[in-house]
């Protein structure tokens, strides 16, 4: 595509705009592997009114936009593959104004989560909503797919901490939604439709988080187990005891992954199949000694080790943290799922039945939050193996393993969005109508079909 610089907006400088081949590349596409990327320019705005002439633009020259903030997504909702024009959030990264009172920062879209977390501690506060991508995960994305995390169990969603939000929605309409208010019962609230739209119906141009207390010091303990439905009574074990602010599970491949890759020492003499990382705030170690010892006597577990130290509990956390890392070199298969909490052990259990079965050569590494039902599947690509194939294979995969999470009552993506990966398969988890509601919500706030168009919704299903 071509257009002039100041066809956009007369506001625009040289630097904001950059349609050569090395940038496309890097800012078309997210962590997603598989998908082609064909961008035709990629724009920084800087201001709301910036991005509003983006979309004057777009609804003008009847062009897409794919909106842009840390890139690190898992189901290619920031993927430009048909000539889309990709909105980058990088520059606009300011935290605007902080009200102590309320406890409320608010920023711009492109602020790293990590930067808002530093931001909290300077001021006494805390920012609970955590992963392993908050270097390099922006708040515009957080929001954008009520990004989760580690500390789910005790501090809930990105949308849990979301006081308010101002986007710019497909007509280029300035929508402020909720003001930061606690209360405010004036009919629908928009903010909560926004959140986990996946830049579906507008673009965030800023957020109002709100900030807690920061928890006392934190212990980490490390739990082995023979059976995944063992860990589920570790958990309810532990949770009637005190609270918690992690559990955390991961199988004995995803740990024999990570001591592999980060030349680690295995927590424990002798292996188990599971594993469960637990993180409670030292005040409660008696209490979490008692539950230990009830699970012990149970046989629920075979062995623990505590952190005694901040430095012992980073270590212990890199059994858990580390495992995406390690096994990035095998392309995995990935799948982010979720059931209820109950229905974790069998859920496992007929997926690795399945794998096991259709295709013998494929290893299947479990990790995730257990502790909300969160799982991770991957399965890892044999080395004789192509890319292509086995991702032709991983597709192929797909449909058995989301009529499990179906008749489970599950989600097939649990905190990493839909996006181009999943869209087709979205009715194992929203049934015709409500995908038509979805349709017609989509046509009210973006009716020229202009953001993230190709996203999340699957063509045909739930159409009249």
């Amino acid at each position: 595509m071509n257009f002039e610089l100041d066809s956009i907006g007369k506001n625009f400088t040289s630097k904001q705009i950059y349609t050569d081949s090395e940038r496309l590349q890097i800012w078309g596409k997210d962590w997603t592997n598989g998908f082609e990327i064909n961008p035709s320019a990629i724009v920084f705005p800087e201001t709301i009114e910036q991005v509003k002439e983006i979309i004057s633009f777009a609804i003008r020259e009847n062009v897409q936009l794919v909106p842009s903030g840390g890139r690190t997504g898992l189901s290619g909702g920031a993927v430009a593959s048909n000539g889309e024009i990709v909105v980058s959030f990088d520059r606009m990264n300011a935290i605007k104004s902080f009200n102590a009172s309320d406890k409320i920062v608010t920023c711009e879209p492109g602020l790293i989560t990590a930067d808002l977390q530093t931001f909290a501690k300077e001021q006494g506060f805390f920012y609970p909503v955590d992963f392993a991508s908050a270097g390099s995960s922006q708040i515009g994305g957080n929001v954008a797919t009520n990004a989760g995390g580690i500390k789910v169990i005790r501090y809930g969603l990105t949308r849990d901490w979301v006081a308010g939000l101002k986007v710019v929605t497909g007509t280029g309409h300035l929508l402020d939604c909720n003001f930061g208010l606690v209360k405010n019962a004036t009919g629908y609230d928009f903010r909560h439709l926004m959140i986990g739209s996946e830049g579906t119906l507008g673009l965030i141009v800023e957020v109002d988080i709100r900030l807690t207390s920061p928890p006392p010091p934190q212990i980490v303990m490390v739990l082995a187990a023979e059976h995944s439905k063992d860990l589920i009574k570790v958990l309810k074990e532990f949770s009637q005891r005190l609270p918690l602010s992690a559990f955390e599970f991961f199988s004995d491949l995803a740990l024999s992954k990570v001591l592999d890759h980060r030349e680690l020492k295995a927590p424990f003499d002798k292996r188990s199949p599971f594993y469960a990382l637990l993180e409670f705030d030292a005040l409660q170690v008696e209490e979490a000694e008692k539950a230990f010892e009830v699970c012990e006597k149970a046989a629920w577990v075979q062995d623990a080790v505590l952190s005694q130290t901040e430095n012992q509990s980073r270590k212990l956390w890199q059994l858990r943290e580390g495992i995406s890392e390690s096994i990035a070199s095998y392309t995995p298969y990935k799948n982010d799922l979720s059931v209820r909490i109950e229905d974790v052990p069998e859920f496992l259990e007929e997926v690795d039945t399945y794998v096991a079965n259709s295709y013998p050569d494929f290893e299947v590494c479990w990790y995730g939050h257990i502790g909300d039902g969160n799982l991770h599947l991957n399965i890892l690509r044999p080395e004789k193996l192509s890319i292509e194939k086995f991702f032709e294979l991983g597709h192929e995969m797909s449909p058995r393993i989301f009529d499990l999470v179906s008749n489970k009552r599950g989600s097939i993506s649990a905190e990493h969005g839909v996006g181009l990966l999943k869209k087709d398969f979205l009715s194992f988890t929203r049934s015709d109508e409500e995908i038509r509601i979805m349709r017609s919500i989509k046509s009210i706030f973006d009716p020229h079909q202009i953001l993230n168009a190709d996203k999340l919704i699957p063509a045909g299903v739930g159409t009249d």
